[in-house]
């Protein structure tokens, strides 16, 4: 049913369906209910795969610059035929991380539950066909390394949907983490991915680096019906407010 109903709200969209019938790929429509009503002007797209979310990005902010960054090949070549002709959209074929170098990445046979960690028991038992077919070496980096304080221009938003390596990309975000005004980030309630931080950890460190969780959505219930992930928005919080307090 959620497949039906995001793919009749593809073809309802104009912007989407031109897109979908270039391209085959369908915008990530889930997210425009979280994103209608901001206001951002610089958009870090971390876990782009083939420009699901971008899409949806560059509907709500036509105007914005969108630097996405996604590590696997395939992927990262349809990203860059969907925005061919987007001069303020840019793809580094690259993962985020806390160190450069390299990392083996876990190839799901769905490549947007690809992931830098080994794939748990609960994401294949919950999530058909997402089961692992092999392996890709990948370049790795913190943002920092890529981008710089003078390409986070304006309102910032951050996003991550990274499988499972969420805290690990944050701490690759970190020293520009004062950059975005909003964290957009998945993460899950269970270990769907050997080893990742769950839902709380990702709350306590955002928390400690000055963001307020003020949305929860898109709860994914998999095989279980028992939620087993969402999507997070946090606000940066305001200076002045804390040095009330």
């Amino acid at each position: 049913m959620h497949t039906l109903v995001k793919l009749l709200r593809v073809f309802w969209i104009p912007e989407y369906r031109r897109s979908f019938l270039r391209t085959l790929v369908a915008a990530s429509t889930e997210h425009d209910h979280v994103l209608g009503g901001l206001t951002v002007e610089t958009i870090v797209d971390i876990g782009a795969n083939r420009g699901q979310f971008a899409l949806c990005a560059r509907r709500q902010f036509p105007k914005a610059r969108i630097l996405s960054f996604e590590p696997q090949q395939i992927p990262a070549a349809v990203y860059r035929r969907v925005f061919i002709k987007d001069a303020n959209a840019r793809l580094f074929n690259l993962a985020i991380s806390s160190q450069s170098g390299t990392a083996s990445m876990n190839i799901s046979r769905r490549d947007g539950s690809s992931s830098l960690l080994p794939m748990a028991a609960a994401q294949r038992d919950n999530f058909p066909f997402t089961e692992e077919l092999g392996r890709e070496t990948v370049v790795t980096a913190p943002l920092a390394a890529c981008v710089c304080d003078a390409d986070i221009t304006g309102t910032a938003l951050l996003k991550l949907d990274v499988r499972g390596f969420e805290l690990v990309a944050l701490k690759g975000c970190e020293p520009l983490l004062p950059r975005f005004k909003y964290v957009y980030a998945e993460a899950s309630f269970i270990e769907l991915y050997v080893g990742q931080a769950l839902a709380g950890e990702i709350i306590a460190y955002l928390l400690s680096k000055n963001f307020d969780l003020i949305c929860v959505a898109n709860l994914s219930t998999g095989a279980s019906k028992r939620p087993i992930q969402a999507d997070f928005l946090f606000l940066r919080r305001d200076p002045a407010k804390d040095s009330k307090e």
